[in-house]
């Protein structure tokens, strides 16, 4: 995919999807289903994508994930030290499900990543 990107996009497995969609100049990456070690390859490499594009803001949207492991919380740290490094353009939105929201809590996450709400 090149920085022009705008429309939609899906990369799905067997319990894990991601979309990818620009809206209004900024590069919403949503992942949907089971965030764990088989697919934080293919989630970084998305937000790698989404980072070499020219967006304003880079969301990451996790309102449709049902759960994160341990590797997760591990890239969404790597994530946000990255946009830290890289013009601070990350903000993550969600973390709806209540195992996916105890499991960022309990590590501490909420307090070093942007969330938006």
């Amino acid at each position: 995919m090149s920085q022009g990107y705008a429309g939609p996009q899906a990369m799905e497995g067997k319990s894990f999807a991601i979309r990818t969609e620009r809206r209004l100049g900024d590069e919403h990456v949503s992942l949907l289903g089971e965030l764990d070690l088989s697919v934080i390859g293919s989630v970084d490499r998305e937000m790698q994508r989404a980072e070499a594009t020219d967006a304003t803001r880079i969301v990451l949207d996790l309102r449709e994930l049902d759960f994160l492991d341990a590797s997760g919380i591990r890239l969404l740290l790597h994530l946000g030290r990255r946009s830290r490094n890289n013009g601070c353009r990350l903000r993550i939105a969600g973390a709806r499900a209540p195992q996916v929201r105890r499991v960022i809590d309990l590590t501490g996450a909420a307090d070093v990543l942007p969330f938006l709400d």
